[in-house]
């Protein structure tokens, strides 16, 4: 399989450095972009249109931000396996469209973990749920899904997408294998932390 048009993206990142620019770039592309609270307020601050995740859920932000991707109409987008009938037919009777790019990086736990005198509550709060399982699901249907977790590969990304109008199959797998690692540090680090607890 080789270049997967990408028509819908979501941007949902912690670290907002060049995620507006990326945003940008995409939306001149014609892409749709879905976006979160902080993320989709410096999308929008630009002028660029941007679907905000609880208008495509139809469900609030809930839990102090705790809970706003953990929904169907997300994850059925991003895990929904293109050439599979049934998976197709589901996703129009339940109203889920395609989420064919997923740009996300992770609270700052570690950075919160270095402050000084740190509370174990506030360490906990800065362990993100939403964004291990959206880029995770991304990341397993590569096959279908470009997903990127690391701000430095924004602007090759977007002229990727420039060109070609998607992401080519070698470039989705690399993204993906580079996804699970970001993922397995993140708990590897959460891991460290809380033994040190014990």
């Amino acid at each position: 399989m080789d270049v997967i048009k990408i028509e819908r993206a979501l941007i949902s990142v912690s670290n907002k450095i060049g995620a507006v620019e990326l945003a940008e770039s995409l939306s001149k592309c014609g892409i749709e972009i879905i976006s979160t609270g902080g993320t989709m307020k410096a999308i929008r601050a630009v002028g660029v249109p941007v679907t905000y995740v609880s208008d495509l859920t139809g469900f609030p932000e809930i839990m102090n931000g705790r809970v706003k991707t953990l929904n169907p109409k997300i994850h059925g987008g991003i895990l929904a396996v293109r050439d599979n009938p049934e998976h197709l037919k589901q996703m129009e009777e339940n109203g889920i469209k395609p989420i064919d790019l997923v740009v996300v990086n992770l609270y700052p736990f570690k950075s919160t973990i270095k402050k000084e005198n740190v509370t174990l509550a506030e360490a906990v709060e800065n362990i993100d749920i939403g964004g291990p399982a959206m880029i995770r699901a991304a990341a397993k249907n590569f096959k279908f899904v470009t997903v990127v977790t690391n701000p430095d590969e924004y602007k090759e990304i977007a002229k990727i997408i420039s060109e070609k109008g998607g992401v080519d199959y070698e470039t989705r797998k690399k993204l993906a294998a580079e996804a699970f690692a970001h993922t397995a540090d993140y708990d590897l680090m959460i891991t460290d932390y809380l033994s040190k607890q014990i």
